[in-house]
């Protein structure tokens, strides 16, 4: 064993000497201090993390057997799950990856609302987080297209068609977009170049910068304090612990505990009752033949259901237009978040009560929105998707005065609960929690072994 770790030492100190490799573990893992009270909710940015290697990795093996023809897509991902070994498998990990990313990015982004981590110093990670959303809804439709089924097709044929109710250039930019009058052949291709090279790479690059981002103004934590305000004298975090080896042990068991629930879907329910799979992408693609209810796959059902909701000509604009402006605007309202809410406090905790129940009608709203997307209209659902797409936008637009009128709770000046427990027993009253020391974890012992050491020092007294 002491022959492997001074191999692995010797190996890791060769290509420290020729690339920043201890510069950067440090910076981003065994030095980069996060608040020790995370709780449930900080998991999901690592499980979209797992998601888009799942994504990137099935992607890559279905690309060597699918075929970007129109007159052989389909017949293609047959061949995929009936003839190439595991084939079956390799394709339901992907289309079930896609609905479980948007779980988890869904609930990520739920995390931030609750926690007010879009707020100062951290506008600029909301806005990139933001883009990386816009981005991955792009590979999605895009991504929607390849099976070449039913739905597949005339999916993307009204998406598509929404472009051409944009005044003057709206019909030429739909042909631009198609490469042809119809979705055809061209469009397959298209689609399937920016799905599997051109968006892939722009949300590799995103989740980067993100990252960067996200390390360089550091983590928020359930209460919303700053935890680089209070220092020791050795200058870290008082309720900071180093992500390595402390959350990577944790994010590692929380990963496999997410993977034993992917699995389970995946195995047992694939296609999630025409949810995540529609039934009628299982039937050919027929120009000549119109399914009898056209809807987008369910993450992307409540800005559909927007889109619906506007039925009324007004200011000799048609309703077509408006509903194409109103699903964008759903989208692209997220972008002033850090501007709209002018709440003193940004953790949901010490908010008032106007503030909680505006964010709870918000998700029941958002929740509708994306069940009556994915059902047939009717006069009463059309009712109920308008009264909901008015509350989904006032949830916004009220924002700022809702936010101001609210009476928050005192904010502690430290982290009010625990999370993790280095040394000694963590002694939490009210917002003075005793600073904690530092002791060596199975985790830690690995690190060790492998080169990565930690020193972990004691909080002196005086630094309280």
């Amino acid at each position: 064993m002491n022959t492997i770790a001074r191999g692995a030492k010797s190996l890791r100190d060769w290509v420290d000497a020729r690339f920043p490799l201890m510069s950067m573990w440090n910076e981003h893992m065994g030095q980069y201090y996060a608040p020790k009270n995370f709780n449930f909710w900080y998991y999901f940015g690592v499980f979209s993390l797992v998601m888009f290697v799942n994504q990137i990795l099935t992607g890559i093996w279905l690309t060597m057997s699918y075929k970007p023809s129109a007159a052989e897509a389909f017949s293609s991902v047959e061949y995929i799950m009936r003839d190439v070994d595991w084939g079956w498998l390799i394709r339901y990990l992907h289309s079930t990856g896609a609905s479980f990313f948007f779980i988890v990015i869904y609930l990520h982004m739920f995390r931030a609302l609750l926690y007010g981590s879009y707020r100062k110093p951290r506008e600029l990670l909301w806005i990139i987080g933001m883009l990386l959303y816009l981005t991955l809804m792009a590979e999605a439709f895009f991504g929607y297209l390849l099976p070449w089924g039913q739905m597949s097709y005339w999916g993307a044929q009204v998406i598509i068609s929404l472009f051409g109710a944009i005044p003057f250039i709206g019909e030429t930019l739909s042909t631009w977009i198609r490469g042809d009058y119809v979705v055809s052949d061209a469009t397959l291709n298209r689609f399937f170049s920016f799905h599997v090279i051109a968006l892939p790479f722009a949300i590799a690059g995103l989740v980067v910068m993100h990252i960067l981002a996200l390390h360089e103004v550091g983590s928020n934590n359930p209460d919303g304090i700053e935890i680089k305000d209070k220092k020791g004298s050795d200058g870290k975090p008082l309720d900071g612990i180093p992500f390595h080896p402390y959350y990577t042990s944790k994010d590692f068991m929380g990963i496999v505990g997410f993977l034993i629930i992917f699995a389970t879907v995946v195995f047992f329910a694939p296609e999630m009752g025409g949810y995540f799979l529609e039934h009628n992408n299982f039937v050919p693609a027929n120009p000549m033949q119109t399914p009898e209810h056209i809807a987008p796959v369910w993450y992307f059902t409540p800005y559909y259901s927007i889109l619906r909701a506007n039925t009324i000509n007004f200011f000799w604009v048609p309703a077509k237009l408006w509903g194409v402006i109103f699903m964008g605007a759903a989208v692209m309202i997220f972008f002033l978040l850090p501007w709209l809410d002018k709440s003193p406090v940004k953790s949901i905790r010490y908010r008032g009560w106007i503030s909680k129940t505006a964010l709870g009608i918000f998700v029941v709203s958002f929740l509708i929105l994306g069940y009556l997307g994915a059902l047939p209209p009717t006069p009463v659902r059309t009712i109920v998707a308008q009264i909901f797409t008015v509350v989904y936008f006032a949830f916004f637009i009220l924002m700022p005065i809702y936010t101001r009128l609210d009476k928050p709770k005192a904010v502690p000046d430290r982290v009010t609960s625990g999370g993790h427990s280095i040394g000694d027993s963590d002694s939490i009253q009210e917002a003075k929690s005793e600073p904690v020391t530092g002791t060596t974890t199975a985790a830690g012992s690995f690190s060790k072994l492998a080169g990565f050491e930690l020193t972990h020092n004691k909080v002196n007294p005086s630094d309280k």
